[in-house]
């Protein structure tokens, strides 16, 4: 076998094996989203991530990625130094949405999201809310409140969704 034949195979399969692992990522992040929408309607809860019992925003998040075996922080505030930043609008489904607490002075991390939607400016994200009208596991639409730009922190791409 030729020099070159031996480089075109090895370019073919390289290209195969990347493009195979682009679709597993894409199927990945379909299901994470779907499981997650699963979860819609469970009550929040204070220092919970069990469906039975309800659900903090950061117990919400560790609870679907877990489910897939995909370690993630358990606390909001570790979310700050996990995973890769990325810009608001390059975002999708299946990356991490982090907040400021209830105080916009803070700087610490205190709620967290995953991503369902960004299409066309609509920025959806699916967490759970300890809104008094409104609390549990709902789907918040990031530009419809002026509180979650405020609060805004960052984008987290999940390393093994890379």
């Amino acid at each position: 076998m030729s020099y070159n034949k031996l480089i075109l195979i090895l370019l073919f399969t390289f290209n195969f094996l990347v493009s195979k692992s682009q679709d597993n990522q894409h199927i990945k992040c379909d299901s994470i989203i779907e499981f997650a929408k699963q979860q819609l309607g469970i009550k929040y809860k204070y220092a919970c991530a069990n469906p039975k019992q309800g659900f903090d925003c950061s117990g919400f998040v560790n609870y679907v990625f877990n489910h897939y075996h995909i370690k993630v922080p358990r606390t909001s505030k570790d979310f700050a130094k996990y995973g890769f930043t990325i810009p608001i609008d390059s975002c999708k489904p299946g990356d991490v949405i982090v907040f400021k607490g209830t105080n916009p002075n803070s700087k610490i991390p205190g709620h967290v999201g995953i991503i369902t939607k960004n299409n066309e400016g609509e920025l959806l994200f699916i967490h759970s809310s300890s809104d008094k009208r409104h609390s549990g596991i709902k789907i918040s639409d990031f530009n419809a409140y002026e509180n979650y730009k405020k609060r805004f922190i960052k984008i987290v791409r999940i390393p093994e969704l890379g």
